[in-house]
């Protein structure tokens, strides 16, 4: 064999070999159910939202028989613009978010909420030091003037919007009457240890996160304290895309609606996931719960 054959039957040779290595996986990829894709919002520690999320990955996966793949977001903005671009498809929002998400995919689909969420809180805390003390109403809330404060998240419903409003209501304007511009933590815990640290003199969060905390001991009441709890509103919601059923087969929308509802603790895989969400059930969610949200979101400017 001449030198110019053997070189193209070794090149034909490796361009086999290539060949088979890439496409025997893809092949085999393609022949693959695909998974479902889960997310949520980072509003406390990633680790704890890692665990709670493949938790319920696992229940989504027994459940309804798929693979389902949990998808972390770097934060709360990603976690909408994601779900837009087609890629995830089921999200667990807050109530701001969640209403974003729908407005920005029309055809998206509110499948269920937490029974806590129908009257959820926040809680303002401060440092100690400041000197606050203790808020009796809504209108108590003007104690914070002059206060260095942090937000959670800008986008957060318990860690902002709805702290927001109760503070207008207290004839408090987060722009002009804090000391300096407020600061916005970015989640629940973190807004907890700044306040502790001094960083900030107060700041407002989940009460569910601070409950949690507290349960843990993870807080120096010797250096923060609550100061007030709020009044309730409706906040996190699931939404599935509108392509699920495409992805996924017909019906998949609605049995993972049948799977998140079903969800009431009778055996151990479910008591531990809804543990992990800090719930004792599942509920049905309807648009109309979020009115209120959506009405003070576009007043702030965070809805078109």
């Amino acid at each position: 064999m001449s030198v110019g054959r053997t070189v193209a039957a070794v090149a034909a040779v490796v361009l086999c070999l290539v060949g088979a290595a890439c496409g025997g996986p893809q092949q085999a990829d393609a022949g693959a159910p695909a998974p479902l894709r889960i997310s949520a919002i980072p509003d406390r520690d990633p680790a704890e939202l890692a665990a709670r999320e493949k938790a319920l990955a696992a229940y989504l996966g027994t459940t309804l028989d798929v693979p389902v793949e949990y998808v972390p977001v770097t934060d709360y903005a990603a976690s909408v613009s994601l779900f837009r671009t087609g890629d995830l498809d089921l999200v667990f929002y807050g109530g701001l978010t969640g209403v974003q998400a729908r407005q920005q995919v029309p055809d998206a689909v509110l499948l269920a909420q937490r029974d806590i969420d129908a009257s959820f809180k926040s809680v303002f805390i401060a440092n100690k030091a400041a000197g606050v003390g203790a808020v009796r109403d809504v209108a108590g809330l003007a104690a914070l003037r002059g206060q260095r404060f942090t937000f959670g998240s800008e986008s957060s419903t318990s860690g902002r919007l709805m702290p927001e409003y109760f503070l207008a209501q207290a004839g408090v304007t987060s722009a002009t009457d804090f000391a300096g511009a407020p600061g916005f933590s970015g989640s629940h815990d973190k807004t907890v240890d700044l306040v502790e640290s001094g960083s900030y003199e107060a700041g407002v969060l989940n009460v569910q996160v601070w409950q949690d905390r507290l349960d843990a001991g993870t807080v120096d009441l010797a250096k923060v304290e609550a100061v007030f709890t709020t009044p309730t509103y409706h906040d996190y919601q699931w939404v599935a895309g509108p392509d699920v059923d495409d992805r996924m087969g017909a019906g998949s929308t609605d049995r993972i609606r049948d799977a998140l509802l079903g969800l009431d603790g009778s055996d151990v895989q479910e008591t531990e996931v809804l543990d992990l969400y800090g719930a004792s059930s599942v509920i049905p969610a309807a648009p109309q719960d979020y009115a209120q949200i959506e009405g003070i979101a576009r007043q702030l400017g965070l809805l078109t």
